[in-house]
Formats: structure tokens, sequence, C-alpha cells
């Protein structure tokens, strides 16, 4: 019977708290597949940090304290924040509430996999060793790679063009915050407290920024993409500053190549008005029908994009999606 309780103490305070996540995000921008995904990534993650951790000390046979304070924390980081770096590189994650549930659910898988191992090479019955893992340790795991997302999602968005460079602060940040913890300064339970503390902070700053931010990009993004939408499907576009900037290009481009360019620029307004309704039905607990033409639309955008080349395309991309989130709108619409 103490088994059981451990293995509910060190495992299921992580998973209901990943669970709490999902619900309480009111747009529901990932679905219940990719928070299974992300969990099974985190599996993986564990299991090589693992196999790279025994390869570590077997071939380097480091002071054990040593490798636990800077070589694990360096390897299980890299392991789980590769994800993540990934999905945000990728466009798949839009605002940083979607960015933290994903972080969360990677850590998650993570220290199921830690503290199932531990259950098997650790026989302890002080319970209290348990309540350590599960509220303490699985935690942390989740609360380095959430200060990773945000921390990266929030530079990449300010900064696309730099590479891998906006991943490093949080990098950083998630290996000093797994460093520190384990160099048990504080006593272990005081530890789990100051976790189960800063934790919920930056989930709460994550949640009330990002529905913010969320907000204000239905409420302005829409009027801004509807008036856009208006002045190119009548015409009016001349009296715009986008019309005068399309009209500049008229003298580097030939006159097809800026008629495709208006035409792409008209599939990208209905696409993201499109994946803006989707979120506000979402919101309301609306479930809207899949729209039938979406896949002849991202079809054509696929030709036009290749008709207008290259250059044409990266010319009139500060028209196109603004906020950085064309490839994260594409897949809300294929959900």
């Amino acid at each position: 019977m103490s088994e059981i309780y451990q293995f509910a103490v060190s495992l299921l305070p992580v998973l209901l708290f990943l669970v709490a996540l999902v619900f309480l995000d009111s747009f529901k921008l990932i679905s219940f597949r990719n928070v299974l995904w992300a969990l099974a990534i985190g599996v993986v993650a564990a299991l090589v940090s693992l196999w790279l951790n025994e390869r570590i000390l077997w071939w380097l046979r480091p002071d054990f304290k040593i490798f636990s304070r800077y070589d694990a924390p360096l390897v299980e980081e890299l392991a789980k924040c590769a994800l993540i770096a990934f999905v945000i590189r990728t466009g798949r994650v839009g605002f940083l509430v979607d960015t933290a549930i994903y972080s969360f659910a990677v850590g998650a898988g993570f220290a199921v996999i830690e503290n199932i191992y531990y259950l098997h090479a650790v026989a302890s019955d002080n319970m209290l060793v348990w309540v350590v893992r599960g509220f303490g340790t699985a935690a942390l795991h989740g609360a380095t790679v959430v200060v990773f997302g945000v921390a990266s999602k929030s530079l990449h968005d300010r900064h696309p063009g730099r590479g891998v460079w906006v991943f490093v602060p949080g990098f950083l940040m998630a290996v000093v915050m797994h460093s520190v913890f384990n160099h048990f300064i504080l006593p272990p339970l005081v530890s789990t407290l100051v976790v189960l503390v800063v934790l919920p902070s930056i989930i709460v700053f994550t949640f009330a920024r990002s529905e913010s931010a969320t907000r204000e990009w239905l409420g302005e993004g829409w009027q801004a993409d509807v008036d856009l939408l208006e002045a190119v499907t009548t015409g009016e576009i001349g009296e715009t500053h986008v019309g005068f900037f399309l009209e500049n290009l008229r003298s580097h481009f030939p006159p097809l190549v800026v008629g495709d360019m208006l035409a792409l620029l008209q599939l990208h307004l209905e696409l993201s008005l499109e994946a803006k309704g989707q979120l506000m039905a979402q919101e309301a607990g609306v479930t809207l029908p899949p729209d039938p033409e979406l896949k002849s639309k991202l079809a054509e955008i696929q030709y036009l994009e290749q008709s207008i080349g290259k250059i044409g395309v990266l010319t009139l991309n500060p028209l196109l999606i603004s906020s950085g989130r064309d490839i994260w709108q594409r897949q809300l619409l294929r959900a």
C-alpha cells in the first residue's frame, strides 16, 4: 500500500497541474492530442537524459555531487528544451500561454519517467522523500522548461531574425535554476515550497500577459485586417499606406507580379480573419465547421509565393502577417 502512495505522491501532482493549465486556457490554443504529444517528447527526453547521464558517470567518473550540480542540469535541460525551441522556431505556437503549456507538458513527461526510475532505484519508506520529488523535483522540471519557453518566445517575437541566439538566455536561466535546486542550499522541504511558489507565479504572469496580448491581437488586429481587406477588395487601396507601398513596388516589379502580390495579400488577410474568428468561437465554446476551401487557399498561397519569388515575398513580408504568426494561424485553421 505504501508503494501506491509513493507512486501517487511522486507522479500525480505534476500531471494534475498540467491538466489545470489546459483547462485554464480560455482560448484552448493547444489540442489534447498535442499535449499528449508534448508529454511523449518529455518521456523521450528523460530516457535520453538517463542514458547520457549514465554514460557521463561511466566515462568521466566525476564526483557525483559535482555531476548533479552542473553536468546533469546541462544535459537534462538541453534534452527538454530542444522541442520547445523547435515549436517556437517553426511557428507552431502563437502566444506565451500555448508555449507555457507545451513547455510544462514536456517537463511533466520528463518528471514522470525520472520519478518512476527513482521509485525503482531508491527503496525508501519515508513519505517526505516522495513529497519532495512529486511537489519539488517534478514541478522544477516543468518550471525550468516554462522559463525557457516564455523567455525564448518573447525574444523570438521581438527579434525574429536573430536565429538560435534568442534561445540562449532562456536556456541559461533554466540550467541555473536547475543547478541551484540541486545545490541543496535550502532544506529539501523548503526548496519544494519555493518551487511551489515560483511556478504558479510564473504561470499566472504568463497567462495574464498572454491573454492580454491575445485580446489585443483579436481586437485591434481584427479591425486592421477588416479595413485593409476592404481596401484591397474594393480597389481603394491606393489611398492607404499599403497603397503607397505597393505603388512604389511598380517601379521594381512587373505589373503581373504586383497583381499577384495583391492576391497574396488578400488571401493572407482572409486566413488571418478566419483564425481570429476561430479563437473567438473557441473562447465562447462554439465549434466552427472547417473551411472547405482552406486547402485550395493554402495551395494558391504557395503558387503565388512561387510566382512572386523569394525577393518579392521578402519585400511584401511586412504587409502579410506583421505579428509573425502566419504559420501558427495555418496550423490553427488546419486543426
